[in-house]
């Protein structure tokens, strides 16, 4: 039985993210047992293999959402999900950020359509 790459492993923990939740690219490098790849974590993003996973509820540890084009559709499917953020628009982490084992976990949504 092989062991699953890296990626994989990130897109098992991102499509488990529930909605109204918000996990950091530390978080999910933590999870995964690579503490210190963070930064791989948001690489593997961009792989269009991963395009329809909920992304959108990955950020950087202060609640900042990814720059760029992606910021708009973040913020309003964030928002469609019921996550609440700061005046500069940051989430706020203390209410929304995923805790794995302390919620029910969901069904993978993989298979599932994103509706933004």
């Amino acid at each position: 039985m092989s062991q699953k790459g890296f990626y994989d492993q990130v897109y098992d923990v991102v499509a488990q993210i529930p909605p109204g939740r918000v996990a950091t690219f530390g978080q999910i490098a933590q999870i995964i047992g690579r503490p210190k790849m963070a930064r791989f974590v948001g690489y593997a993003s961009n792989n269009k293999a991963s395009w329809h996973l909920p992304w959108h509820r990955v950020v950087f540890k202060d609640g900042t959402l990814c720059s760029g084009t992606f910021f708009d559709l973040a913020y309003k499917a964030l928002k469609a999900e019921g996550v609440k953020f700061t005046k500069d628009k940051k989430v706020i982490m203390s209410q929304f950020q995923w805790r794995p084992g302390s919620e029910s976990m969901p069904d993978d949504i993989r298979d599932w359509p994103l509706k933004f």
